[in-house]
């Protein structure tokens, strides 16, 4: 259950039973050959996630911000390390494989989000776009629905902080830009590493280190706000490549820049396992046994502030990297703010909405 061929250009190794499962499968060696002929390729397959609210709130102490938008649940990007995989088994679906190839869509994302803007009492904040899984996705190109929502945010005036480590944020520069003149917009790029080899087994779908710097160039010579996300920091396999992002992000244009260790929860742990047991078996205890040295003995630590940032001598190191060279480029941290401006705000008006008397521009 650990090939590596087992799903060419996938990031999980297994479709692992999630944690509601009644039963659990495993596979074992029976003396027959194996099959000879490599697997076909696993087709995506989209879905339409019929939630009745678009944006997510939070009230956690180490999160800067309390709203989101999520387009898509599960990503195509496939990224083994990421922590919303766990959020497909509340869908009766595997953190595994079916995270990043059975997806869930909003087709009305846009009209939602229109009404819950125009409710009576919203009151305006940084909504941050794709927080939980990654709003510009390969399947975004045709569905189009994060340029949907974008539109929304750009008409009634409101900010936003989209974060992603694909290049199809560029598509959307011309509303973009133009928010960002008015402090509306701000984008963070995710660079794991360097190493286009490593990325494209970290993260078989999302765009490679080098054309993530090209974003970075091309939205800060368009006067968008953007930083760089080293995240996840994976000790013996990432970490040697910390300041070498950093460096080249500052170079394109980056202003700020933020970190995160690895986090490992619930059915993730396993699956990553897998993965450095089939890609990397040489360093996979060295890698296991630096994140135990971070999480007080275990892969995981949920609790506030340190599921984030780990603990003992290993993270206290890492850490001291981050902000030496982060203060040696000039780059603040990302959890600072981007002081975007929630007071140009106006709410929209839903479609069939009665006008105001004295409406104001």
């Amino acid at each position: 259950m650990t090939d590596p061929n087992r799903a060419p250009s996938r990031g999980a190794m297994t479709n692992l039973a999630n944690r509601y499962a009644a039963e659990r499968r495993e596979a074992v060696d029976d003396g027959w050959p194996a099959d000879s002929e490599p697997p076909p390729p696993l087709r995506t397959e989209l879905g339409v996630d019929a939630s009745r609210t678009i944006i997510s709130r939070n009230q956690s102490p180490d999160i800067p911000f309390d709203r989101s938008v999520n387009p898509y649940r599960g990503c195509e990007h496939g990224c083994i390390y990421c922590y919303a995989r766990p959020t497909h088994a509340w869908l009766g679906l595997s953190p595994g494989l079916d995270f990043e190839s059975r997806l869930l869509y909003k087709p009305d994302a846009a009209l939602q989000l229109t009404a819950e803007l125009a409710a009576p009492g919203y009151r305006p904040a940084t909504l941050v776009l794709g927080a939980n899984t990654d709003a510009y996705q390969p399947v975004e190109r045709h569905l189009g629905i994060t340029r949907a929502i974008l539109g929304v945010l750009a008409d009634c005036r409101h900010p936003v902080a989209v974060t992603t480590k694909s290049a199809l944020v560029l598509r959307d520069l011309d509303l973009l830009a133009p928010m960002a003149e008015q402090r509306l917009a701000a984008v963070q790029v995710s660079i794991t590493t360097l190493d286009p080899r490593l990325a494209r087994r970290l993260e078989p779908r999302a765009a490679a280190p080098q054309r993530r710097l090209e974003v970075i160039r091309a939205l800060a010579e368009a006067r968008v706000p953007v930083g760089v996300l080293v995240s996840p920091v994976i000790p013996g396999l990432t970490d040697d490549h910390l300041e070498r992002v950093l460096e080249a992000a500052a170079e394109a244009g980056a202003s700020r820049a933020g970190s995160l260790l690895i986090r490992l929860p619930l059915e993730l742990a396993e699956l990553f396992q897998d993965w450095l047991a089939a890609h990397y078996p040489e360093r996979a205890a060295k890698v296991l046994g630096l994140i135990r040295q971070c999480r007080n003995g275990r892969l995981n630590d949920p609790r506030f502030v340190t599921r984030f940032t780990g603990g003992g001598p290993v993270a206290e190191l890492l850490h001291r990297r981050f902000e030496l060279a982060a203060r040696r480029l000039g780059l603040p941290r990302q959890d600072a703010g981007w002081d975007l401006d929630a007071g140009r705000f106006r709410p929209p008006r839903p479609p069939g909405a009665q006008l105001d008397l004295f409406e104001g521009d």
